[in-house]
């Protein structure tokens, strides 16, 4: 059975790049027949961030991508935290030093350094001489004697080369040579990534092996750790990297600053601040940021427009096709179609797909996606359940294709308000309200508004058409002072639709309001 497993560190958020390689995995294991697995590699304790692991797992399942053994749903291969296995971790370092693929190094680092700084001077590479190499029990007591502490290295091979195939790069080969005798264990006992991950990958069952290509220069000391320990070795598949907006350089959650002169990256980063500061998320250091999947949920984003994007990053079915339903993916996923050039980040493009699936979602499905942002912010806390919902349907079936995502409900605070508590903009009420002859026309308006039954849409619209003619003026001279007195602000959703939310009460206490004001 093909297993495929996703090992993130829990060093903070989840990466847009991350993901994209979970999803592939994801998506393999699901069209074979076979089974994901999520491990977390939490062996750089120093780095590791506690309260990062929860949003990590929260991603995945708000992505819909779910996982058959791992955190949270076990199996039977577990723990599923790198940390937990440190007794089997250090049985293979036994092992590799029992066959002599491993030695204790006793070199202190001012020692090493001057081997390098050697070399350089010669212009050579460097090579480790190996000269506080432990070859025997007798050398390992002297130099504790002397208070140095090991820690174990691969015995890697100094002639000849490394050869694999990569799934998606073709037959790839690594010269030993080039290879430094990498640490494996530290002096305190713990070990090192790369020995941890080949011992667990074989542990796990693991049959592919499906990461970025940044992790292509560590497979030849892995595969040595691996035939060094008699493991049959995975199948190796590495993916190139999520490319910067604009640039052939990595995508990175520390470049926040670079990415906002990109005015697309930019524009897509204000929508999502607009909508945070509304609900009073934090806006500020690693927990929003457009790199970062929880950007994307924090601001109402459907997940599946996102994991259609992240499929396209990289992968490509032909030179047309871009809607997938989860099922479509399945089906047609492979690595022979994935890219090995670098997928650019491209926020329009993102932006485009969430716009697309959002407008076109029933309003019976997209209800329940605003209705939290409308708690979240605040609002709403005098209307009864039903009676919020029912307010929400009525702006998001006037607003329309307005909502692109569901945060986008926050637009319309207005209608959310207590009518003594809104907030009309100056700047409209000197040039809307205080135009001469707007104050009475208002007036004169409001007085047939209070009397006026259905309070509706159409019959609003029909009740303004008439008092143009009564009084033989044009639309433009009494609409703004309307919009700016009921709403607040002069543009908005449609005058009559947003009077028929707001009601007949609402709609002349506001007016008065804005009466008494001028």
């Amino acid at each position: 059975m093909i297993r495929t497993r996703f090992a993130p560190s829990p060093t903070g958020y989840l990466h847009i790049g991350g993901v994209r390689t979970a999803l592939f995995n994801w998506l393999f294991a699901r069209q074979h027949g076979g089974q994901f697995i999520l491990r977390i590699d939490d062996t750089d304790q120093q780095r590791n961030v506690t309260e990062a692991l929860q949003p990590i797992l929260d991603g995945f399942r708000w992505l819909g991508i779910d996982w058959d053994e791992g955190p949270d749903v076990g199996g039977p291969y577990g723990p599923y935290f790198q940390s937990q296995r440190q007794t089997r971790h250090e049985a293979a370092v036994k092992q590799l030093l029992d066959s002599g693929h491993a030695y204790r190094d006793y070199a202190l680092p001012e020692e090493l350094q001057a081997e390098r700084e050697a070399a350089e001077a010669a212009k050579r590479p460097f090579t480790y001489s190996r000269r506080w190499m432990a070859q025997t029990e007798a050398d390992a007591a002297r130099w504790e004697a002397d208070g140095r502490a090991a820690v174990v290295r691969l015995k890697m091979p100094r002639t000849g080369s490394c050869r694999f195939h990569d799934q998606i790069r073709g037959d790839v080969e690594f010269q030993w040579s080039q290879e430094q005798d990498h640490v494996i264990q530290r002096a305190d006992g713990t070990c090192l990534y790369h020995l941890a991950n080949v011992v667990d990958d074989h542990d796990f069952a693991i049959t592919h092996v499906i990461r970025a290509v940044e992790h292509l220069s560590n497979t030849p000391r892995q595969v040595f750790i691996a035939q060094s320990l008699g493991y049959e070795l995975p199948q190796y598949a590495h993916l190139p990297y999520v490319a910067e907006p604009g640039s052939a350089n990595k995508l990175s959650k520390r470049k926040l600053d670079k990415y906002l002169k990109h005015p697309d990256f930019k524009k897509l980063y204000e929508h999502g601040l607009r909508i945070a500061r509304a609900i009073g998320h934090a806006t500020t250091g690693e927990t929003f940021n457009p790199v970062i999947v929880d950007f994307y949920r924090t601001v109402g984003y459907l997940p599946s427009a996102l994991v259609n994007y992240l499929l396209l990053l990289g992968w490509s079915l032909d030179d047309k096709t871009e809607q997938f339903t989860r099922a479509e993916m399945i089906e047609h996923f492979t690595l022979e179609r994935v890219n090995k050039s670098p997928a650019s980040f491209d926020p329009l493009k993102l932006w485009a797909f969430q716009q697309r699936e959002m407008v076109a979602l029933p309003l019976d499905q997209k209800v329940p996606l605003l209705v939290p942002f409308v708690r979240q912010a605040g609002w709403g806390a005098a209307l009864r359940p039903a009676e919020l919902d029912d307010r929400v349907r009525q702006i998001a079936g006037a607003a329309g294709d307005r909502i692109k995502a569901a945060g986008d409900i926050l637009d319309y605070p207005e209608f959310f308000c207590a009518d003594e508590q809104l907030v009309m903009e100056p700047k409209d009420v000197e040039k809307r309200l205080r135009k001469p002859g707007a104050a009475e026309l208002l007036r004169r308006f409001r007085d047939m508004l209070a009397e006026l039954e259905p309070f509706d849409a159409a019959t609003v619209e029909a009740l303004l058409r008439s008092f143009l003619e009564r009084e033989q003026i044009q639309i433009g001279e009494i609409i703004h002072a309307l919009r700016v007195a009921t709403t607040g602000k002069s543009v908005g959703l449609g005058m009559f639709d947003a009077l028929a939310i707001l009601g007949r009460q609402s709609t002349v206490q506001r007016i008065d309001r804005a009466l008494q004001l001028l």
